[in-house]
């Protein structure tokens, strides 16, 4: 199995969008059933073995997962009392994928009812009525949840370096991205919203703290490239001069955010360890130009079954 494979953007972009409303219309399950958590943590999804879950979310009357499983090409709805239902992967209208999956639940007993409009992007079909979009193409879609793994386990021994509040690394089917967020303590200026589609609202209690936030996203949205991101709220002056690593990364003016295209990192003859100085560095460039307590909030990166030392 190639561990860090091809994914250009151009080959999978209709499979991509419709693989985000897809995961949007999970993701809103979980968004319906669940309490809110602080920056809308409680609504993301988490990379699996197999592809991505839900986790565990507590119905009215039936616990249950939600996985989608781009190994078999399936998602899988399975409740605690031992029961599931199968939807089979495959070139489909969005609009039939919310038939299918709708009736899947409602099968198991699961009373939800979700907002029926995508988030976070610039067309909002209303998911019962898109026919436009329904495009599948597993070899792509495996090739993404493999990226996906990969990109996880570099963020996850990132996150170990920092004992302040951080975000686990989890996936935002709004943004279709997977991240991970570090926070300085302070309170942040509030932000002016105007996500499309999405309540401003949301996004001023997401960035009601300061952050320097970073991930990986498949490309769209501003670019037609996949690639890794790092950006800080509120931006600190002269951060986007700041001086960052590997030397393909660049400051996006457009995004207002660092860039390092996904090919530098699959190409490099040590892609964890160019995507690590890449992490490093822009964090590094938020903290010190937002005069972060770096003392306070910076630990040592963590080593398997050894405690961090506390004096």
């Amino acid at each position: 199995m190639d561990r860090w494979p091809e994914l250009p953007y151009a080959a999978w972009s209709e499979t991509c969008t419709t693989l985000q409303l897809w995961t949007q219309i999970v993701g809103k399950t979980r968004l319906a059933l669940t309490p809110w958590l602080n920056h809308s943590w409680h609504v993301t999804l988490y990379v699996t073995a197999r592809g991505l879950t839900t986790s565990l979310v507590a119905g009215k009357d039936v616990d249950f997962e939600i996985a989608f499983d781009f190994v078999d090409h399936a998602v899988v709805v399975r409740t605690a009392d031992g029961r599931a239902e199968r939807i089979a992967l495959m070139p489909m209208a969005v609009a039939d994928f919310y038939e299918a999956y709708t009736s899947a639940l409602a099968r198991l007993g699961i009373e939800v009812h979700i907002n029926g409009e995508p988030n976070e992007t610039i067309e909002a079909i209303p998911f019962a009525r898109d026919t436009a979009h329904r495009s599948y193409d597993p070899a792509y879609a495996n090739r993404f949840w493999r990226v996906l793994l990969r990109s996880h386990e570099v963020l996850a021994r990132f996150r170990t370096g920092f004992v302040g509040k951080a975000s686990p690394v989890h996936f935002f089917w709004g943004s279709f991205d997977l991240a991970v967020t570090r926070f300085s303590g302070r309170r942040a200026p509030l932000h002016p919203g105007g996500f499309p589609h999405l309540p401003d609202a949301v996004a001023r209690e997401a960035y009601s703290h300061e952050v320097s936030s970073a991930g990986f996203w498949p490309g769209g949205g501003g670019i037609d490239f996949p690639a890794y991101y790092s950006y800080a709220y509120p931006v600190p002056e002269a951060f986007s001069a700041a001086e960052v690593h590997p030397r393909e990364a660049f400051f996006s003016k457009e995004l207002g955010e660092f860039l390092l295209p996904y090919e530098a990192v699959r190409t490099a003859a040590d892609p964890q360890h160019q995507l690590f100085e890449f992490l490093q560095s822009t964090y590094e460039a938020a903290a010190r130009l937002g005069n972060w307590d770096r003392a306070a909030l910076e630990c040592g990166l963590g080593v398997p079954r050894r405690p961090r030392v506390v004096a």
